[in-house]
């Protein structure tokens, strides 16, 4: 075989396997290269290269409990019974061991090769390879073993070297570690580069990461969080182990307009001011905000929107409409619109019904009148009452800023129609509409609560390190 056909067999190619791909990632950040397809012959033998000492350093700490010895741990999690993390390495010698990872490590001969294709990406493979050198996450029965009589999966060198790669782009725990995928690729460049640095520092010092994690979403949302370009797919969480004792395997998935509505959310300066609130809304007296908003988006989208609901009412409720009530109200309607593709026609409906009420409302310029309005959203026939009594009254004496009724035909069946589906979720929108309007309107009756000097009293310690850009 000439030179520049083993060049050729050494060029990364990304597959359809998400831990494939996060691997060949990690295999250009360590080459200081931007994507797999730009990884060169000499770039991907350097970074081999590196992964293979590293994998020889941590294999003479011997000891996973030791000071410097993370790393070591680290690998039981992706590499078990490896020539890395032997248990008989204890009683070997030093170049013992660096002989036994390096052969492990060492792209088979041309003439012990099987002939067959690769599984993942169709080229030669170098043979068959099991959960010793890759992670087996294919179903909850079959998922880190290989069946009786089967050899393992068929790959080829560069494959087998993204799986080894792998830790490099995931966040590690010492037990299950974190790894996060999609199919835009700008995101997977910038995310895994990023993820490959911190953990490069952390092989350097032997040591576990020091920022806490307090939840397996909260990686997702950070890393959203630091991407600057809009998102093209959705991203999916995969949270997994290859240990001996604990095999798991768990993926959440983000679906793309979510994922890109939270980027901007926490990013995004026209945006940005309603995060603090949306963080304030999903906290907890037990869980910071960030961790509640991050588990919603996976696995309970609709909750955001009903969390921001409540935390308006909750401040309706005090007699007062404040900056943050007002920019998380902005924020929910992009929300709906951007998310949950609710139709134009009916948002404008809402916006126009609740325009006008905070009209009659900053017309009567009396808290106790918006906390009579607001404890209507808990009832259905209180609200429909209400406006039906405040529609009557404003026919029958015009209130100044309330142009026509204060509520239409169309807009009442949005609202209350039992034939509406979604009609419960309306009245919400309904409120914060009003929010926004009122807050327009420089809504602060003479009545209404001190509340606003206790807002930022309010704030989770945690929430105020992602909002700083403090890793989770």
């Amino acid at each position: 075989m000439s030179e520049d056909d083993q060049d050729e067999g050494l060029l990364v190619a990304l597959s359809a396997h998400p831990l494939q791909r996060v691997g060949a990632y990690a295999l250009a950040a360590l080459a200081r290269t931007t994507t797999p397809e730009g990884l060169s012959a000499e770039g991907f033998r350097d970074a081999v290269g590196t992964i293979t000492e590293h994998a020889i350093t941590a294999a003479l700490v011997r000891d996973t409990k030791s000071e410097r010895g993370f790393w070591l741990k680290a690998s039981l999690s992706f590499f078990p019974n490896s020539k890395m993390n032997h248990h008989t390495n204890a009683r070997r010698e030093d170049e013992e061991i660096r002989a036994a990872v390096r052969l492990w490590r060492r792209e088979p001969e041309y003439g012990a090769r099987p002939g067959v294709a690769c599984v993942l990406c169709g080229r030669a493979a170098v043979g068959f390879f099991g959960k010793v050198d890759v992670p087996l996450a294919e179903s909850d029965l079959y998922r880190n073993n290989t069946p009786r009589g089967h050899l393992g999966m068929a790959l080829c060198w560069p494959c087998l070297c993204s799986f080894y790669a792998l830790p490099y782009g995931c966040r590690l725990t010492g037990g299950p570690s974190i790894a996060l995928h999609s199919w835009d690729e700008r995101f997977m460049a910038r995310t895994v580069s990023r993820r490959v640095e911190r953990n490069r520092q952390l092989i350097a010092l032997g040591l576990p990461d020091s920022r806490a994690i307090r939840a397996k979403e909260v990686v997702a949302l950070q890393a959203l969080r630091d991407h600057e370009d809009r998102l093209t797919a959705g991203v999916e969480l995969l949270v997994f182990s290859n240990n001996n004792r604990g095999q798991t395997l768990e993926i959440q998935s983000m679906d793309q307009p979510l994922a890109e509505w939270l980027r901007r959310s926490a990013r995004q300066p026209s945006r940005r001011r309603g995060f603090p609130a949306l963080l304030r809304a999903h906290s907890t007296p037990d869980r910071p905000g960030v961790v509640n908003l991050a588990r919603n988006a996976f696995r309970s989208p609709e909750l955001i929107a009903g969390a921001c609901a409540r935390y308006l009412a909750k401040r309706l409720d005090q007699g007062v409409v404040g900056a943050d009530a007002a920019d998380l109200a902005e924020l929910s309607f992009s929300l709906v619109t951007e998310v949950m593709r609710m139709n134009q026609n009916e948002v404008d409906e809402i916006r126009s019904a609740g325009a006008q009420v905070a009209a009659w409302l900053a017309a009567e310029n009396s808290a106790g009148k918006l906390r009579e309005f607001n404890a209507t959203l808990k009832e259905q026939k209180r609200m429909r009452h209400w406006l039906m009594r405040r529609n009557i009254d404003t026919l029958l004496a015009p209130v100044p800023g309330v142009d026509g009724p204060l509520i239409t035909d169309d807009q009442f069946r949005l609202l209350f129609d039992p034939e509406v589906e979604q009609a419960w979720f309306h009245r919400q929108l309904l409120v914060v509409s009003v929010v926004r309007r009122l807050h327009e309107l420089g809504f602060t009756p003479a009545d209404r609560a001190q509340v606003a000097a206790d807002l930022a009293a309010e704030d989770n310690d945690e929430d105020v390190a992602f909002m700083k850009g403090e890793e989770s």
